[in-house]
């Protein structure tokens, strides 16, 4: 029986939180669309410091249109389902998400006035995770053509184009979430954890996915709740 990859399922809740915006765009007045992306929980420095910290998390599932959108699905898919393949679903989602995380913490020290949202800092980790495998002599021989060196063209692309004046990217987003996912991929080993010979670790990075998981949920439990009061 074929498994549901969990780079899959996230790309499902970014495609439906997509058509619920575009929905709402069609049936609701709102006054702006940076109105439209905060209601759906997109990060702003001043919210996140007023206590709706939850932004953090909520604004790497949503998208500022279909084009970004797209091309996002399209970077998770490719590199998410190979970093989900070597490493497993549990090393997969921790180090998504708290690239994604840091990505954005960077975003409120250093955009603390600007509306953002996408997955780019979360994907940019895995790219960061791909990137430092490329230089472990524990990699698989079947991912040098997508490791180390072999990166370094789309990496540098990206970071200089994201600071170009009007280019629109987070390169905080990105800096902070690709040196996050160096760093992951310079601790985990490239094997799935369940093969682990201590079955504490296959729990302990399980518990870890499953924490992530639930925060994720309460992000937009508390994101709907603030916006009903």
């Amino acid at each position: 029986m074929r498994t549901i990859k969990l780079t899959h399922l996230i790309l499902f809740v970014n495609v439906i939180i997509m058509i619920a915006m575009m929905i709402a765009r069609l049936t609701s007045s709102f006054r702006n669309e940076a109105y439209l992306l905060l209601s759906f929980g997109a990060q702003y420095g001043p919210l996140v410091a007023r206590g709706e910290w939850y932004r953090t998390i909520t604004a790497i599932f949503v998208h500022g249109g279909i084009l970004h959108l797209l091309f996002n699905s399209y970077a998770l898919f490719y590199f998410g389902t190979i970093v989900e393949s070597i490493y497993g679903p549990e090393k997969f989602v921790v180090s998504y998400f708290l690239s994604g995380l840091v990505g954005n913490v960077a975003t409120h020290l250093l955009y603390y006035r600007s509306v953002s949202v996408g997955a780019s800092g979360a994907i940019f980790g895995l790219v960061g995770v791909l990137f430092i495998l490329g230089f472990k002599r524990d990699a698989p021989f079947y991912v040098r053509s997508v490791t180390g060196y072999a990166l370094l063209p789309m990496i540098v692309f990206n970071v200089v184009y994201g600071f170009l004046p009007g280019s629109g990217i987070n390169n905080a987003a990105h800096l902070g979430g690709f040196f996050t996912g160096i760093l992951m991929g310079y601790l985990i080993k490239p094997v799935p954890s369940i093969y682990s010979r201590k079955r504490s670790v296959f729990l302990a990075w399980r518990a870890a996915a499953i924490a992530l998981g639930v925060l994720v949920v309460y992000s937009f439990v508390m994101l709907a709740f603030r916006s009903i009061v």
